[in-house]
C-alpha cells in the first residue's frame, strides 16, 4: 500500500483534481471529471484508511476529527503543493476526500471566462456570487478576480474560508486570510469582527446559513466589495436560495437589500471538452435595474427572461453559454444538449448562427 504523501502526488503527477481514501476499494483519483482507481494500488483496509487519513493530522486536527466525526483542513506537500481536504466517517471508517489546489492562480483569460468579468473586479461595492455544483471550479474563478484585484488596486482583502485555499502573495493590495478553527471560531464572528478590520474587499468562502447570509449583505451594504459562493445552479435558483433561509416576515426586507447590493450572479459549469479536458460555461446575470426591480417583486422566476432579453449588456443563460461553447468547436453537441437547461434553446440558438 501506498503511503499518502506517494498518493497525493501520483494526484498532481497526473494533474488529477482530487483523491478518494475510501474503505472498501482502491485509492481513487477524479481525472477531468472522472473518477479511477490509482493502477496498481490495494484495496483499503480500515487499519489503512485509519493510516493514511492521520497521517496527515496534527494532534490537534485529530481531537477535532473525533470529536465533530468530520473536518475541514488544508494539507501541503513538501513541494508546496496544497490540498483542501475533508476527513470524515462512514459505516464507522475513517476516510476523506482531498481537493488538490494549483500553485499558480490562472487569470480570467487563462481560465476562459467572460472577460466581464475583469470589469466586476472593479467595483467598490455590491455583493459578487459565484454559485454552481461542488467541484465547477467556483473557488478557481473567485481566485482569478481576487488576483486581479491584488494586481490592479490598492486594496486591503480580507478572505474567511473553511479551510483557505488559494494563497496570495501581496502586489498592489495587502491580504489577510482568516481560516476557520485556526483563526476564528465561527464564519459569525468573524463576519462580525470584519467591519472593524478595515476591509475594502470581503471573501466569504461561503454562504452556509441565515447568519452568514445576513452579514454578508450588511457588509456588502456598507460599501464593501463582497466576493461568495453557493451551491445553486442558476440566477433564480439562487435568488430563492437566499431568500427563503429567512422567516416569512423578513423576506422582503432581504429582497430589498438583495436588490440594492446584487451586482452579478456568475453560475458556472465545468463540462467535457473535445481534447479530454473540461472546459468552464458560465451564466452571467449583471445587477440592472430589471434584474434589481425583478427582484424586489419577489418575481425570481421571471430573471431568465431578463437574462435573455440583456444579451446586448453582457448577460447570458447558461444555454447561451454552452451553445458558443459548442460553435467554438470546444464541446460536442451531445454535451451541449446534456447540460442544456432547456435544449429547445440550445437547439434554437446554434442553428442561429
Amino acid at each position: 500500500m501506498l503511503n499518502m504523501q506517494d498518493i497525493l502526488k501520483y494526484c498532481v503527477q497526473y494533474d488529477a483534481s482530487d483523491v478518494h481514501i475510501l474503505v472498501g476499494v482502491p485509492p481513487y483519483i477524479r481525472l477531468h471529471g472522472k473518477l479511477m482507481p490509482i493502477p496498481e494500488t490495494e484495496v483499503v483496509t480500515p487499519q489503512a484508511s485509519r493510516e493514511l487519513v492521520t497521517s496527515v493530522l496534527t494532534p490537534e486536527q485529530k481531537e477535532l476529527l473525533e470529536n465533530e466525526r468530520e473536518l475541514d483542513f488544508s494539507y501541503s506537500l513538501s513541494t508546496g503543493t496544497r490540498f483542501r481536504v475533508n476527513a470524515y466517517y462512514e459505516k464507522g471508517n475513517l476516510a476523506a476526500a482531498f481537493r488538490a489546489i494549483p500553485e499558480k492562480i490562472r487569470s480570467i483569460e487563462e481560465l476562459g471566462l467572460p472577460n466581464l468579468l475583469n470589469d466586476l473586479t472593479e467595483l467598490k461595492q455590491g455583493l459578487i456570487l459565484v454559485t454552481g455544483p461542488t467541484g465547477h471550479g467556483k473557488s478557481t474563478t473567485l481566485a482569478a478576480m481576487i488576483e486581479r484585484i491584488n494586481e490592479t488596486r490598492s486594496e486591503h482583502i480580507v478572505t474567511i474560508e473553511d479551510p483557505i485555499e488559494f494563497v496570495y502573495e501581496q502586489k498592489q493590495s495587502i491580504i489577510s486570510q482568516r481560516e476557520l478553527h485556526a483563526d476564528t471560531h465561527s464564519w459569525g464572528i468573524a463576519l462580525r469582527s470584519v467591519l472593524r478590520e478595515d476591509p475594502d474587499v470581503v471573501l466569504i468562502g461561503e454562504m452556509r446559513d441565515r447568519e452568514t447570509i445576513a452579514a454578508a449583505l450588511t457588509v456588502a451594504e456598507t460599501g464593501h466589495l463582497v466576493f461568495a459562493t453557493l451551491h445553486t445552479n442558476n440566477a433564480a435558483q439562487t435568488v430563492d436560495r437566499i431568500v427563503d433561509v429567512f422567516p416569512e416576515e423578513q423576506q422582503q426586507q432581504i429582497r430589498s437589500q438583495l436588490a440594492g447590493t446584487l451586482e452579478a450572479v456568475l453560475s458556472q459549469r465545468l463540462v467535457p471538452s473535445l481534447d479530454g479536458k473540461r472546459v468552464a460555461v458560465m451564466e452571467v446575470m449583471l445587477g440592472t435595474p430589471a434584474v434589481r426591480n425583478t427582484i424586489r417583486d419577489g418575481k425570481s422566476h421571471l430573471l431568465p427572461n431578463v437574462i435573455q432579453t440583456s444579451g446586448d449588456l453582457g448577460m447570458r443563460t447558461i444555454d447561451t453559454a454552452l451553445a458558443e461553447a459548442y460553435l467554438a468547436k470546444k464541446i460536442s453537441l451531445e454535451v451541449g444538449r446534456q447540460y442544456a437547461e432547456n435544449v429547445d434553446d440550445f437547439n434554437r440558438l446554434i442553428n442561429r448562427r
